[in-house]
C-alpha cells in the first residue's frame, strides 16, 4: 500500500481509507491503479467476510482531481485510447475498475460516506452493495457539469436503484444533494450520524453469515434479477445446489439451533 490508500483487515473485514485529505480524497491517477489493484488483491484474501470504503478527513472522495485532467489535456489522444481499449482480459478500463472491481468481489462491500462525495466518487460509493451517508453528507452525479458523461461504471448499478428519468435529472443536472436527499432517491441504504462506525457494526454483522450464502446472494441481484424467468429461475437453483448440505450451511443449521455464534470455515 501507499500514503494515498490504507487497508486494514481486522478478523476477515477490510477496511480501504481513501487517504488523500488534501484534496479532499480526490480521485488521481495514482490512487485510480491503487483501489483497483487493492480490489483485485482482495479477491484472493484468505478469510475475507466484507469490505468498507471510506475517505480519510471528514469527506468520501471529491471526485476526478482537476489536475489530473487538466495533465491529459497535451496528450488527449492517448487518454481516448486507454478508455476504448481495456487490459487483455478485462471488461473494465483503467477509469471503470476502480468501481467494477466491488461488483467483481464476491463479499459484501460498504461505503461510508460523509463530507463530499462528487462525481467519481459518487460512482464509487454505487458500487458498493450498501452505502451508510451522514445525513448532511453532499453528493452529486456532477460531470456534466465538467461537459462530460458519468463513465465509471455507473450503468451498472444506477439503473438498479433508481427509475430512468430521476437518475437522467440527476446526471443532466449535476444536481448537489444531501445524504438525506439521497436516502429519498434510493441512493443510499440508511443515514448514521457516524457512517464508520454504523459500517463497521454492520460488516460484522453480515460477517456472522455463511460467506457463500453471502456470495451466493450478491450474485443472484447483481446477475440473475434482470434475467428472463427461465435464466433467473436456472441460476437461483445452480447458486443452491452447492450450498444446500455444504459444511458452512451445517454450521448456519447448528449454531441457530444450539444458540451460539457460527463459526464458519
Amino acid at each position: 500500500m501507499t500514503d494515498i490508500l490504507t487497508l486494514e483487515i481486522t478478523d476477515g473485514i477490510a477496511e480501504l481509507c481513501l487517504n488523500r485529505p488534501e484534496r479532499k480524497n480526490a480521485l488521481s491517477e495514482a490512487l485510480f491503479a491503487e483501489i483497483a489493484a487493492t480490489g483485485e488483491r482482495l479477491k484472493s484474501e484468505p478469510g475475507l467476510r466484507a469490505v468498507i470504503l471510506s475517505g480519510a478527513g471528514g469527506d468520501f472522495c471529491a471526485g476526478i482531481d482537476l489536475q489530473f485532467l487538466q495533465a491529459q489535456a497535451g496528450n488527449l489522444e492517448a487518454m481516448r485510447e486507454r478508455l476504448l481499449n481495456p487490459d487483455p482480459g478485462e471488461r473494465a478500463n483503467w477509469a471503470q475498475k476502480p468501481c467494477y472491481v466491488w461488483q467483481e468481489l464476491s463479499v459484501p462491500v460498504i461505503a461510508a460516506i460523509e463530507g463530499v462525495c462528487l462525481g467519481g466518487g459518487l460512482q464509487l460509493a454505487l458500487a458498493a452493495d450498501f452505502r451508510i451517508a451522514r445525513a448532511d453528507a453532499r453528493l452529486s452525479i456532477m460531470e456534466a457539469k465538467w461537459g462530460i458523461i458519468p463513465d465509471m461504471g455507473i450503468t451498472q448499478n444506477l439503473p438498479k436503484l433508481m427509475a430512468a428519468d430521476r437518475a437522467k435529472r440527476l446526471m443532466m443536472t449535476a444536481a448537489m444533494f444531501s445524504g438525506e436527499d439521497a436516502l429519498g432517491e434510493g441512493l443510499v441504504t440508511e443515514l448514521a450520524e457516524a457512517p464508520l462506525q454504523r459500517a463497521r457494526a454492520f460488516a460484522q454483522e453480515l460477517a456472522g453469515r455463511s460467506p457463500e450464502a453471502l456470495a451466493g446472494i450478491k450474485e443472484l441481484v447483481e446477475q440473475a434479477w434482470t434475467l428472463p424467468a427461465g435464466e433467473g429461475l436456472k441460476r437461483e437453483a445452480e447458486l443452491q445446489a452447492p450450498i444446500i448440505g455444504s459444511p458452512n450451511q451445517f454450521e448456519a443449521v447448528m449454531a441457530n439451533m444450539q444458540k451460539r455464534p457460527p463459526k464458519y470455515r
